[in-house]
């Protein structure tokens, strides 16, 4: 038997019905904030990833999916999305277009990481960017838009950290006095870590070895490093989500995984997940654009692990989102096929969800198959109720049926859907 290959997965109805309900919110929330919809390829070119989310992170040294196609050309699946967001900007002319834009884009992203609940090889991503705004207001914007998304899916005990990692020319000062700090202590840091330290020193605050976490909890945080400009930029952020009662805490030690941030980074954790484990990340980069070559564009954003977000859904929302009110019609006999099919088409465009027997099941048989769907309606239609110009509609919760006109079949059923039906 040939199987899925390791770190990727089949999402199988219902749930397939959480994801759709949970896309469809995040396009209606973030569309409604003025995001429009982006779909890029899922395959781009290598020095994408190497020159945006940088050479010496964990993400381009040992989890991208590179190989070189026929023609010898290095491609790689995507790992993230904010590089193609960035390279599709600059290769469409995008920068003519009004500005800020705003775009959200969902789909599927690729690392070879080592697998933990919530953690794919292969895995969803739900995420805006908005490009062209280089006020703090921008960044606030961004974090309502996330929190008003969540909110609108019952979150009410999720965390957002929030950071401050300065400015580019910030970094080098922060890096040496990092590595002053850490020298005496160097050979007690992991492997990683010590390979980190020549290529990716940054990278070491992200470590979670608990003796390296130790080791960094001593040292000075970025922000105490970061320019006044981005020290300003940053407080009135925090200041603006205060005012808007969005909790946010600082979190010092706070990097995140991606070379191109700067000034404000920001993070969402679950209770349920634990801190290690990062339902949705973000921040700004504003120098993104230009090191690829466009123009100087500032940008802010965040990205949803959604795999991670469906396991920790509020019951409230995923309950219901579970629930199947679907009608089964049951045509009985050749003759009933086709009117059968007809008044599924009526029930459809009227939002009722229905199954059709296809199989010339008998009607005992074909109510027990409704009751295996978990139909809460069943409608019978066969050659005695053509001829009286009716179809049966049966309650199945309550076992109460009745004759019903067949242009009256569509108004019955709504209405027994809406009275809930007991099951």
């Amino acid at each position: 038997m040939i199987r899925k290959v390791k770190g990727t997965r089949d999402i199988l109805p219902p749930e397939t019905r959480l994801w759709s309900a949970v896309e469809g919110i995040a396009l209606e929330v973030l569309g409604g904030f003025g995001y429009a919809e982006i779909r890029l390829p899922i395959l781009e070119p290598t020095e994408l990833f190497v020159r945006t989310v940088g050479e010496g992170t964990d993400i381009v040294s040992k989890e991208m999916y590179t190989f070189a196609d026929r023609k010898g050309r290095s491609l790689t699946l995507r790992p993230e999305g904010t590089a193609g967001v960035a390279r599709c900007f600059i290769e469409n002319g995008l920068g003519q277009r009004p500005q800020p834009l705003r775009l959200c884009y969902l789909g599927p992203m690729f690392r070879y990481e080592k697998m933990q609940r919530g953690r794919y090889r292969q895995f969803a991503q739900i995420g805006i960017e908005i490009l062209g705004a280089a006020a703090p207001a921008a960044d606030v914007e961004v974090v309502l838009a996330l929190h008003t998304f969540l909110s609108e899916l019952g979150f009410d005990d999720l965390r957002i950290k929030l950071n401050n990692l300065g400015d580019p020319e910030d970094r080098e000062r922060f890096i040496a006095l990092l590595k002053g700090e850490l020298g005496p202590s160097r050979d007690e840091l992991c492997d990683d870590c010590r390979r980190r330290w020549t290529e990716n020193p940054l990278r070491i605050l992200d470590c979670k070895v608990p003796r390296c976490r130790e080791l960094v909890a001593a040292t000075t945080p970025v922000s105490e490093v970061a320019s006044d400009p981005a020290r300003a930029h940053v407080d009135a952020v925090e200041a603006a989500l205060a005012e808007l009662a969005i909790p946010v805490e600082r979190a010092p030690r706070l990097v995140r995984g991606l070379d191109y941030y700067l000034r404000t980074v920001f993070e969402v954790v679950s209770p349920e997940l634990g801190d290690d484990t990062v339902i949705c990340g973000g921040g700004r980069y504003d120098r993104l654009i230009a090191d690829l070559g466009g123009a100087p564009v500032p940008g802010v954003g965040f990205a949803i692990g959604e795999d991670r977000l469906v396991e920790v859904l509020p019951a409230s929302f995923a309950g219901p989102r579970l629930e199947r009110r679907a009608v089964a019609l049951l045509p009985v006999g050749a003759a009933a096929v086709a009117p059968a099919a007809g008044l599924a088409r009526d029930l459809v465009r009227s939002g009722v969800a229905v199954e059709t027997e296809v199989t010339g099941r008998s009607l005992k048989a074909g109510l027990k198959w409704a009751a295996k769907i978990d139909a809460v309606v069943a409608v019978i239609l066969g050659e005695r109720e053509l001829g009286d110009g009716v179809a049966v509609v049966r309650d199945l919760g309550r076992g109460e049926q009745s004759a019903v006109p067949l242009d009256r079949v569509v108004a019955k059923v709504v209405e027994l859907l809406a009275g809930g039906g007991d099951r």
